[in-house]
């Protein structure tokens, strides 16, 4: 695969299942970061809050993170 790459999975009967094809050959291993499910939209949303006042989008991003943890 190279490059890293967010995917939605659903967990089921103990295993983590893609909801989209995945580009990995037999065997191969891949480290998984769990998130939260809203975490792609906060992404969205910083991104687009990042087009006008940077530092003030990575406050607010960083303030809703920690509601989370």
């Amino acid at each position: 695969m190279g490059m890293s790459k967010v995917i939605r999975v659903r967990y089921e009967n103990g295993a983590l299942k893609p909801l989209e094809p995945l580009e990995l050959r037999e065997g191969e291993e891949v480290r998984i970061q769990v998130l939260p499910e809203e975490f792609p939209d906060l992404v969205d949303k910083v991104s687009v809050e990042a087009l006008g006042d940077v530092d003030k989008a990575l406050r607010e991003a960083r303030e809703r993170w920690k509601k989370w943890y």
